[in-house]
């Protein structure tokens, strides 16, 4: 069954965000296997293949992980094509459990995002309001990640309250991608884009620099859920179970608290779990 799920989950995933799926298995012992869907930036920071083989090693489980956005994540949740998510638009994560979908969410870890463009178009500002409508004012290029994710949710939302309208930019490219590959599109394009600091970190592009961050509403934080075996026959709820309790623990927790301090001289995630 587990099997099956695995590759039910492909298909979703692909059939959701153009192809943009990515499996990491680690061996482990016989506990069994966890399907857990999470967001591209887990994935394209380096942190999943940081934290999950000590996973593995310590419980026994054997994780496969689909990295879509948030939004296609809690749709597999829906969908009963995932155990357990690990995701970052609390909003939306609070109203899946509100819905039954899910059994309890709980704090992870948090970062916070960033706006990256071309430098010498708008001066380095911590309000983020400003910095979209300048976009606007000026009529600079922007990529959107466009695909319903905790990235693309927040740039909505920021949008909203800036009250500007990127519908009036002539260059604003909705594309359907993850972080790191919305990353890449804008550093080619020379554009804007809003990112999670972890991936941005994270990935080489040479052409952009932040214009705006340390702003409140750019805080950006991440929950874990287990999915509701009683809505779905094959849910692995032990599994969901040890996952949760293994990244809420002290020892994962410091895990995540020192990802990225010897490449980057700072942390790229803060844990927050306080269970």
């Amino acid at each position: 069954m587990k099997n099956s799920r695995v590759l039910g989950a492909v298909f979703t995933a692909a059939f959701l965000l153009s192809g943009l799926a990515f499996f990491v298995g680690c061996r482990a012992g016989d506990g069994g296997r966890i399907l857990l869907a999470t967001t591209t930036s887990t994935y394209d920071s380096g942190l999943l293949g940081h934290i999950l083989p000590a996973f593995s090693a310590e419980t026994g489980w054997e994780i496969d992980v689909v990295s879509v956005g948030t939004g296609a994540a809690l749709q597999m949740g829906r969908d009963g094509q995932a155990d357990v998510l690990l995701v970052h638009a609390k909003a939306q994560e609070l109203r899946f459990v509100a819905d039954g979908y899910g059994l309890e969410r709980f704090d992870v870890m948090y970062n916070d995002f960033v706006v990256v463009g071309p430098e010498g178009f708008i001066a380095h500002n911590e309000d983020v309001g400003f910095t979209f409508r300048a976009i606007v004012e000026l009529d600079l290029p922007f990529v959107s990640r466009g695909d319903n994710s905790g990235t693309h949710i927040m740039e909505l939302s920021l949008w909203e309250a800036a009250g500007a309208d990127p519908a009036a930019l002539s260059d604003y490219l909705s594309v359907g991608q993850g972080m790191g590959a919305t990353l890449r599109m804008a550093d080619e394009m020379r554009a804007f884009t809003l990112t999670d600091r972890a991936t941005w970190l994270s990935q080489s592009t040479p052409d952009l620099v932040i214009v705006s961050e340390r702003d409140a509403p750019l805080l950006n934080l991440y929950g874990v859920i287990a999915v509701n075996p009683e809505l779905h026959a094959g849910i692995n709820a032990e599994g969901a179970q040890a996952f949760i309790d293994w990244i809420l623990s002290p020892g994962a927790q410091e895990l995540v608290s020192v990802f990225g301090l010897d490449e980057f001289g700072e942390p790229l995630f803060f844990p927050n779990a306080n269970r």
